[in-house]
C-alpha cells in the first residue's frame, strides 16, 4: 500500500501560557472535535493561543495543514486583532484557515442573520445600528410581536457587557428595556436578557 500522507490540523482556542503547556487532546472543551478528526485518520492538536505568546503559536500553525479557530472576537477585554493577523499571514502561507478572518468580516457575524432572513433559515429577524435606532423601533415591535431575543453582533453581551460596535453595554440596554417595556405596556417578567 503506497505512503498516504496524515494531514495535521490544529484545533486552537484562547488560553495562557500553562493552559498551552497542559494541553491534550482529551483534557478540553474540545475532545470530541479531536475524537472525530482522529476516526477519519486526521491528526489534531491543541493550538492554544493568547497575545503573548502569538509568535509561538505562529510557528506551530505554519507547520500544519491547517487549523481550525474557535477564538470568540471580543473575550474578557481581549480581542482577535493580533490573531487575526497570524491567522491572515498563515493562510497566505498555504495552511487552511477556518474561518478566515476575512470570511468572518464578510459575514459580519450574526448580522448575517439579518442578511438572509429572507432564505430558508431566516425568520423575522432586525437589526439595530445604533441605540437609537432600538429605541425608535424595538418598543412597538415588543408590543406588536411579543418576546423578542436580542443578539449582539460580535462577542457575548452577557460576558462581555455588550460593548461592540458602539452598541450599549449590558446595563444599558436593561434600561432601554426597561423604559420601551413601559411604553409598551409590557411585563418586565416577559424581558431577559440572555447570554446567547
Amino acid at each position: 500500500m503506497a505512503n498516504v500522507k496524515q494531514h495535521r490540523i490544529g484545533v486552537l482556542w484562547r488560553g495562557d501560557r500553562e493552559a498551552r503547556r497542559a494541553a491534550t487532546p482529551q483534557n478540553n472543551r474540545y475532545h470530541r472535535v479531536f475524537e472525530e478528526l482522529a476516526a477519519l485518520g486526521i491528526h489534531a492538536e491543541p493550538a492554544v493561543y493568547a497575545d503573548d505568546i502569538a509568535d509561538e503559536v505562529r510557528e506551530q500553525l505554519l507547520s500544519v495543514d491547517g487549523v481550525l479557530v474557535w477564538v470568540d472576537p471580543i473575550h474578557e477585554g481581549q480581542t482577535r486583532t493580533v490573531l487575526n493577523a497570524i491567522l491572515r499571514d498563515v493562510a497566505s502561507r498555504g495552511p487552511w484557515v477556518s474561518a478566515h478572518p476575512d470570511v468572518i468580516l464578510k459575514m459580519g457575524v450574526k448580522e448575517v442573520l439579518f442578511r438572509t432572513r429572507h432564505l430558508g433559515w431566516g425568520t423575522d429577524t432586525h437589526l439595530y445600528r445604533t441605540a437609537t435606532d432600538f429605541d425608535d423601533a424595538f418598543p412597538a415591535r415588543l408590543q406588536s410581536a411579543g418576546p423578542r431575543v436580542l443578539k449582539q453582533n460580535r462577542g457575548n453581551a452577557a460576558r462581555e457587557g455588550g460593548k461592540s460596535r458602539g452598541f450599549p453595554g449590558r446595563q444599558a440596554i436593561r434600561a432601554s428595556c426597561a423604559s420601551c417595556m413601559r411604553a409598551a405596556g409590557v411585563s418586565s417578567k416577559k424581558c431577559r436578557l440572555r447570554s446567547s
